[in-house]
Order: structure tokens, then sequence, then C-alpha cells
């Protein structure tokens, strides 16, 4: 008996190659925009992956008329439990959670990461998240990423998540970032509006790329240092990584971003990108929601820094 054969298979795939390809992993990374070209190799490691009905492994040469049959293991459960994780809760209701998110902590659980994050600590201290995501992501409307830090709304019931997600998507909730970035830059503000997706040559990053997503960044100057700019940077879309890319795309990349940035930067707990700013209509109330959280202690320093060096 096969490996696959022993998991409960989530989904079934047959391709039929017309020529010659290439290297099978290279060739699936592509064809199966979704996938990492990482989680294709585990998936022919675990024999997942069959040519001609046959294992193979990751450096196999593609032939015309191979058929490539993929099995998709469902994946395997993540224990949610609530964790007594300290929590900077700016306002709560009835209805919504506002948290001010610190940096380094993952929003909700996945692979690799079954504890520690936000959803851990609200299942603790808060009794009603809405349902809407299941039970890994209770309550969460939208995301920062683990190094991002700073302020997001969290839905206490089903309505609220409801009448949120559809502020995200009429645009008419307001999210405002500060971020340092490396160089100077010439105007006070403007507009990026590229589309974003996964970047062919890794597809575990994104990159502005034809066919991709709308992705649409405001942002003006706040202060100017000698190789580095302080930024404002308001969504309109929420796109995987969006600020990150986009301002790399411009040549201005986050400063201390391992991913998009350049490895010369400055010393602090990953980039230096911290949701600053949220405005939302309450779902219940109607009232206008204005919140502000201020940038984390290594943030702020590092500026400081900035300024003694003009």
């Amino acid at each position: 008996m096969t490996k696959n054969e022993m998991n409960d298979i989530e989904e079934r795939i047959t391709i039929t190659v017309e020529g010659e390809e290439g290297r099978i992993d290279k060739y699936l990374a592509t064809e199966l925009t979704d996938m990492s070209r990482s989680k294709i190799q585990l998936l022919i490691d675990e024999e997942n992956i069959l040519v001609n009905s046959k294992p193979i492994k990751s450096n196999y040469k593609l032939q015309p008329n191979d058929e490539i049959k993929i099995s998709i293991p469902e994946p395997e459960p993540i224990d949610v439990t609530p964790e007594d994780i300290p929590l900077d809760i700016v306002y709560e209701d009835q209805d919504v959670v506002v948290v001010n998110k610190p940096q380094g902590m993952v929003v909700h659980p996945a692979a690799g990461h079954s504890h520690g994050t936000l959803v851990n600590a609200l299942l603790y201290h808060i009794d009603d998240l809405s349902g809407i995501n299941g039970k890994i992501r209770p309550g969460i409307v939208h995301r920062l990423d683990k190094d991002t830090s700073g302020i997001l709304v969290v839905a206490k019931n089903d309505e609220a998540h409801v009448k949120l997600s559809e502020q995200l998507q009429d645009r008419s909730m307001t999210r405002k970032y500060w971020t340092v970035v490396h160089g100077v830059l010439p105007h006070n503000h403007g507009t990026i509006d590229a589309p974003i997706g996964r970047d062919p040559k890794n597809r575990q990053q994104f990159t502005v790329v034809t066919g991709g997503k709308e992705a649409v960044s405001h942002f003006r100057v706040l202060e100017r240092f000698k190789n580095y700019s302080l930024l404002e940077v308001s969504l309109e879309t929420g796109r995987t990584h969006q600020i990150r890319v986009h301002l790399k795309y411009i040549n201005f990349p986050v400063a201390g971003d391992e991913v998009y940035g350049p490895k010369k930067t400055l010393k602090g707990n990953g980039q230096f990108l911290h949701a600053h700013t949220i405005e939302f209509i309450h779902p219940r109330t109607g009232e206008l929601m204005h919140f502000e959280a201020p940038v984390p202690p290594i943030f702020e320093e590092t500026l400081e820094q900035l300024r003694l060096k003009d």
C-alpha cells in the first residue's frame, strides 16, 4: 500500500503533458498556481504524485503524453485551544473587539503555527467570537502578517462579521499603516496601482504581475531621514503582502523586510510596518469608530536614532 492510499484524499487531479516540460516540480508549480514548489516536492516524496501510475522524484524530466496523477490529502486537523496569552485590547463591546497585535504573533493557526496565535489568545479572553470563518479563524475579519504589528478589528458574532466584511469589500473601512522604507521619496504623496499575484519564480512570494489581482495603495511622506523615509500607507485593497510588494515595486522597500527588502537594513524584529489606524462603521449602532495604536518601542527607538543621524 502506498502512502497516498493511507491518507484521506481531499482532491484528485489528472494532467496530461502535451510536450516536454522539464522538471516535474517546476512544471506543476506553474500549472497549480495555488500550490508552492515546496508543497509539490513534499507530495512527490510522499508518493501522492505519480507519473504513468509510478512514483517519481522531484527532478523527473517530463516527456510528451506523460500522465500526472495528483492526490491532495485532507489537511490534518489543527487543535485550536484557548491560551492565556496577554492581549492589548483597545476596545470591546458586544459586537466587536479592537486589538493591538504585537510584532511576531501569527493571527490564526496554520501548519507550523498551531499555538501562540492571536486566535488562541482571543479564545481565552473573549467569550464569543463569530463562526463564519470556521473554528480555525473565529472572529477574524482581516489579517496582519506575523511581523507586522498594529490594530485590527475582530467580530464577536456573525452579523457583525458580515457587516465588517462588506465594508472591506466596498472599501469603506479605512486602514492606515506606518512604515520605514529604504530611500528618500521625492514626492510627498502618491498612489501605487499595480496588480499583485504569485511570483512565477518563487511561488511562496508575491509580486506585481500582469494578470494579477487589482491592488491599490496610497502613500504620503510623514518624515524624511538621510537614507530612509517614514510613510503612511492606506489600502484600498487587501492583497497578501500588498504594502511590502508595492513599495519594493517602486524601489523603496520596507526596512527590515527579510523577504522583499535588502539584507543590509535597519536592525529590528522584522519589517518596520505597523497598522496604525482603523476606521469602520459600527455594525450595530452605525457610529463611525476610529482607533489608533502607537508604534512598538523598537519602531519609535529606530525613528529617534534616524533623527539623530540627520
